[in-house]
């Protein structure tokens, strides 16, 4: 989904404190995943606030911090992490958590991510490849 694509809620207000600090950790006018999750929580915002937020403003996000999207030159982000091993059982893992939907929400890839000590990186890569499909994003990216 694009942004010009969203449909943002009739209550969404982007305080101009809030629009500073987005603006001011623009790289190339967008905003990095993790800058933006950054923001969140030095101001005690849910991630999905200061993804409204800048979608209200018209930036875009970028750098998703599983691969899936904003990286210049190609769409996702993993270009050395299919060379890394892949710990056993998070395949195994990864398939039992998407069940018969096929599908993972972003946070519990961080989730697994973490339990098996891998970069957020690989288990979107990894995810990606065994076709599961990975919504919503924390920040309402997708």
């Amino acid at each position: 989904m694009t942004l010009e694509e969203k449909i943002l809620p009739g209550d969404v207000l982007v305080t101009a404190e809030l629009e500073e600090a987005i603006r001011a950790v623009l790289v190339n006018d967008v905003v990095p995943c993790a800058s933006a999750f950054h923001l969140a929580a030095e101001r005690q915002l849910a991630p999905l606030a200061v993804g409204q937020a800048a979608d209200a403003l018209g930036i875009h996000l970028g750098a998703c911090q599983l691969g899936l999207f904003g990286y210049p030159g190609h769409a996702k982000g993993w270009t050395k992490v299919a060379e890394l091993p892949v710990p056993e059982g998070l395949e195994a893992a990864l398939l039992e958590a998407a069940g018969a939907t096929q599908q993972l929400a972003c946070i519990q890839l961080w989730e697994l991510a973490e339990q098996f000590g891998i970069p957020r990186l690989q288990i979107g890569f990894v995810t990606d490849k065994l076709g599961i499909k990975i919504r919503p994003c924390q920040l309402g990216a997708f």
